[in-house]
């Protein structure tokens, strides 16, 4: 029997590494074997192109996220509660990579998002995608909210599109600012932006301090 070869998850790895340091048009595929430690053949074999390559890392990162955001977001956990673990957790990951790397590197699907949407058509089309998911999640939620009562807003869908955007928005201000802290204002923006009844936004609060996990565990990568 033939030995494993684990160079493709090394490419993989390496790829998504140097990507959220330096981002996607800086990057060649000799940098990027270099990093894994494997020839450029390897490269070639597993991937057509680099374009190949960005789209298998972003499918390998969602596929974690997707997990984790489905783990929290239909947990039985009241509905505001879980979206305060969505924070909480997505904070914990920005945290524990501004304290590895010295930086804040922010959301790997921001970042494509901005570098690259309007250059290559596949990446553009895969985000939109992927962001559309993370909207029906966070939909899910906002919905059952509304139906105890604890929202006002009449349209979950935008609503729950307005989250991911402040979400996201939070974790660009972090990255810029290299400053977790920024990512403090996610709650109470999200308990505005829902128009959350006072009693629903006092109980939920109550419910977050237990909420925050390690990283590495549940918290969702950004």
């Amino acid at each position: 029997m033939g030995r494993t070869s684990d160079a493709k998850e090394r490419i993989l790895s390496a790829a998504q590494t140097l990507i959220e340091l330096r981002g996607y048009s800086a990057l060649g595929v000799a940098e990027i074997c270099k990093a894994a430690g494997v020839p450029k053949g390897s490269f070639y074999y597993f991937f057509a192109s680099k374009e190949d390559l960005a789209l298998a890392v972003i499918d390998e990162h969602w596929a974690v996220q997707r997990g984790d955001w489905e783990r929290i977001l239909r947990s039985d956990d009241p509905p505001l509660q879980r979206l305060r673990r969505l924070f909480e957790a997505t904070q914990a990951v920005q945290h524990a990579g501004q304290q590895s790397c010295g930086t804040v590197s922010g959301c790997l699907f921001g970042n494509l998002t901005l570098e690259m949407s309007n250059q290559t058509e596949a990446l553009r089309v895969r985000l939109q995608q992927i962001f559309g998911a993370q909207v029906d999640l966070v939909d899910e939620v906002v919905t059952e909210a509304r139906e105890r009562g604890e929202v006002t807003v009449a349209d979950t869908r935008e609503a729950a599109r307005s989250v991911v955007a402040q979400l996201e928005g939070q974790v660009l201000f972090a990255k810029l600012y290299n400053d977790t802290g920024r990512l403090d204002l996610l709650w109470a923006n999200c308990l505005a932006i829902l128009g959350a009844t006072a009693s629903a936004a006092t109980v939920s609060a109550a419910g977050g301090a237990a909420a925050v996990t390690a990283p590495g565990q549940e918290a969702p990568a950004r």
